[in-house]
């Protein structure tokens, strides 16, 4: 066995019991093997990594890694990612998300981190519905097809999400599928890798909530679909728009650089530190906030 698949199995905490809370055949499981992989090609150390989620079946996921972990609130993760990069920039953050999560009530999360360019890993789990929540159509839910709350087909227009990324100012974005798993970990580590905010799409399959209310009750059914249904994004661009109706495209779409955002707020911090006039105005913002405070909270005598 490979040396990368034994360091990977250091990052899984042996206090959970495997498998995974996830129903048998969700592609989760797929995710979280292929980003440990990834970071075990990296080769970052356990505990110079944090793994932020949100709420949800994706939300799971730090639960079974040995790393630095947050499971935070419904649509937070990258506001707690953002808060934990800041103060320990030294840190490789990943925040791992489903598309309700992520687009939904998170969605002005997600488009200022990408526009912020602050260095972690957004990785999106697109499952196209809310699955541990009762199945209701999410952000992510293809036009006509059911939810719990859409019983007779969405009547909505679904996201993309690596459009929606790579136009929002994201520097890395990459899309995969959880039938591509070895493809998939690789953009994971490509994605790590970047300097700056990385998104990876994973198309991956809830055949207990979306599956079954739109006729692709098995797993397998649905990993077939994925396989017979995606596009290099070499090949489409040789493709006519009718051949590509219905179908996704994989790989990298953005990898660019810019200036990052704690570089960036770092060298203006240094740059304000030596001019007097600044650390003036500064300090007194700082004095009438503790004169406001004092007003509000007065000291007992």
């Amino acid at each position: 066995m490979s040396e990368a698949i034994e360091t990977a199995r250091t990052y899984l905490r042996p206090s959970k019991k495997l498998p995974t809370v996830w129903c048998g055949g969700c592609g989760l499981g797929i995710i979280l093997s292929a980003m440990i992989r990834a970071i075990a090609r990296v080769g970052v150390e356990k505990n110079d990594v944090a793994v932020v989620s949100g709420i949800g079946c994706t939300g799971r996921m730090p639960t079974y890694v040995d790393f630095n972990t947050l499971h935070t609130t419904h649509g937070r993760a990258l506001a707690f990612a953002t808060g934990i990069k800041l103060a320990r920039p030294s840190l490789t953050v990943i925040a791992a998300m489903g598309d309700g999560d992520a687009l939904a009530i998170g969605g002005n999360h997600f488009i200022h981190a990408c526009r912020r360019n602050i260095d972690m890993t957004a990785i999106v789990a697109n499952n196209s519905i809310y699955g541990m929540t009762g199945g209701q159509y999410s952000p992510t839910t293809p036009h006509g097809k059911r939810g719990t709350t859409a019983p007779y087909g969405n009547v909505e227009h679904a996201f993309d999400v690596a459009s929606l990324a790579a136009g929002a100012g994201a520097t890395f974005v990459a899309r995969s599928s959880v039938y591509h798993a070895r493809e998939l970990d690789r953009l994971f580590e490509k994605a790590i890798r970047h300097k700056g905010f990385s998104v990876v799409e994973a198309v991956t399959n809830c055949y207990t909530s979306y599956g079954r209310l739109n006729n692709h009750a098995s797993p397998v059914e649905m990993l077939r679909w994925m396989k017979e249904n995606s596009v290099p994004f070499a090949a489409a661009a040789k493709m006519d728009p009718e051949e590509l109706e219905g179908k996704f495209t994989r790989g990298v779409i953005v990898d660019r650089e810019l200036p990052e955002f704690i570089e960036s707020y770092d060298e203006q911090a240094s740059a304000l530190a030596e001019n007097p006039v600044a650390v003036e105005q500064v300090g007194n913002i700082l004095r009438r906030f503790d004169a406001a405070a004092e007003r509000l909270n007065p000291k007992s005598g």
